[in-house]
């Protein structure tokens, strides 16, 4: 399928919105179309709220982006939740969000990372991202710790 081709003026970017205006029964669609873990509308609507920075994407009203970053003001930031409506990607909007939500973070942290989906890896390093070689995860279940982690090395090797 092909993406809808979109134009910068017919986008709105709303960054650190009001977010009593978001639909979150809409985010949580989001989430499903692009085959994340289901997530529970005032579940993320409070982890958005405790996000430093959010960015959402519309177009006229329909919300096809949006991402955030979680920080402790100063060491550690990361890049979370970003997510483009497939029937729209392809037109620069992740690219933006990644772009405009690492800027408002500025250069005052010692680490930036994020977790990319399976798959996405190439398009964050097309980014300039680099894979972080000390990075670990504690699988939260058997489909992240398939898509997540590296096969283990054999004893002995």
């Amino acid at each position: 399928m092909s993406p809808n081709k979109i134009h910068a003026n017919d986008l709105t970017y709303k960054i650190n919105p009001d977010l009593s205006t978001v639909d979150w029964t809409y985010v949580c669609e989001l989430f499903s179309k692009v085959d994340w873990r289901k997530r529970e509308e005032a579940e993320i609507e409070a982890a958005f709220r405790r996000s430093s920075w959010t960015l959402f994407i519309y177009k006229e009203d329909q919300l096809i982006a949006f991402g955030r970053t979680v920080d402790d003001g100063r060491y550690y930031a990361v890049l979370a939740d970003i997510i483009v409506d497939p029937d729209f990607q392809g037109n620069g909007l992740g690219k933006y969000l990644v772009k405009t939500l690492n800027e408002q973070l500025g250069d005052n942290y010692h680490f930036v990372n994020l977790t990319a989906a399976p798959g996405k890896g190439d398009f964050y390093k097309s980014l300039g991202w680099k894979k972080q070689s000390t990075c670990y995860i504690w699988p939260q279940g058997p489909k992240q710790l398939r898509q997540h982690t590296e096969p283990e090395e054999e004893a002995g090797n």
